[in-house]
């Protein structure tokens, strides 16, 4: 890491902590996460040029995932069986924004229908930006929607969490007492073992879902007993909020002005969805509906888990959850997008 890069990493830090302190005076929703991304974002539109190297973003995703795992539980595995009727519901939920959102975008705001689907894929960035790249979709525009997407969800479902009367104030951490040092340091060497295989096989959130693995495995057979110190819990939130708001980097008022309201309408419709299709899942389960609409938002796996943990979701159904949709979108999105293709092609 060069000299200037880590300067900028430790502005972004700073930043992103001061966002959180603001976030807490101002009694945001889960402030170490949307204070920083607020803030960042603000500074970002306003010509601030933020930045995070990997390093802090997979460092952030190990403890994090190590967090979550630790609340995995013995009783918490008794609804593993009666799970598949949720993920049936997210697919028919996803099949319906891909087929729903385009159509609307395209009539109310004029975007062009390939680039209508892959601005309202539901998450899967990299993946959406890639493909639009390779099938020559406005790459700007579709980056533009979805990064407002990204933040508009940030935002929303912690205040929807809220409005359901659901304690937003504290952070990832398991009940009783706080992990050893060393037993922690161990999680996560070995949940950075694991994600580092799962990334060679192109998992989806690698390293975060290898630290919550080995977390789990862990707290599950009860050979580790405790909660991870919240300081670090703390700490990874605010890194995650901060790498939220650097994605606004280099936008222009005018690129965000032609996609700001498209990305609101389509990350609230998107969510109206994942309610609708959240509320019989809850009462299937016997979950409270914050904790399955957590499961169900239309993106940001690593956010939503963190969000999951904070409300007392059941971690192992939030990841699996936001996974399961991850892949389900490498195979609905060519298909949609294919649709979209063939409809725009004049007939002979």
């Amino acid at each position: 890491m060069s000299a200037s890069s880590l300067t900028n990493s430790v502005v972004t830090l700073l930043t992103g902590a001061l966002g959180a302190a603001l976030g807490h005076a101002l009694h945001f929703p889960l402030y170490l996460l949307t204070g920083p991304a607020v803030l960042v974002t603000a500074l970002s539109l306003m010509g601030a040029r933020f930045s995070l190297p990997p390093v802090f973003r997979d460092a952030a995703f190990l403890v994090i995932g190590l967090a979550v795992g630790a609340g995995v539980t013995p009783d918490t595995t008794a609804a593993f069986l009666r799970w598949p009727v949720a993920f049936a519901a997210l697919a028919a939920m996803l099949v319906a924004i891909l087929a729903a959102t385009p159509p609307l975008l395209t009539r109310l705001f004029g975007i062009e229908p390939r680039a209508a689907v892959l601005a309202s894929t539901p998450g899967h960035l990299s993946y959406v930006l890639s493909l639009s790249s390779e099938i020559g979709a406005d790459l700007v525009q579709v980056s533009v929607i979805q990064s407002v997407r990204l933040f508009s969800l940030v935002m929303l479902v912690p205040f929807a969490a809220l409005a359901f009367g659901v304690d937003l104030g504290g952070v990832p951490r398991a009940p009783g007492l706080t992990l050893p040092a060393a037993q922690t340091a161990t999680l996560l060497a070995l949940g950075l073992a694991l994600g580092l295989v799962l990334k060679r096989l192109r998992v989806p959130a690698a390293l975060f879902i290898g630290a919550m693995g080995v977390s789990a495995a862990g707290h599950a057979s009860e050979l580790s007993r405790g909660g991870l110190d919240p300081r670090l819990a703390m700490a990874a939130l605010v890194v995650i909020g901060s790498l939220i708001g650097t994605r606004f980097n280099g936008m222009t008022p005018a690129m965000l002005r032609r996609g700001l309201l498209a990305g609101l309408f389509s990350t609230v419709f998107g969510m109206a969805l994942a309610l609708a299709a959240s509320w019989p899942v809850a009462g299937w389960l016997g979950m409270p509906l914050a904790h399955v609409l957590v499961a169900f938002a239309p993106g940001g796996l690593e956010t939503m888990v963190a969000i999951g943990a904070v409300i007392g979701a059941n971690p192992g159904f939030v990841a699996a959850a936001h996974v399961a949709r991850l892949l389900a979108l490498i195979v609905l999105v060519p298909l949609f997008v294919h649709r979209a293709a063939a409809r725009q092609r004049p007939r002979a």
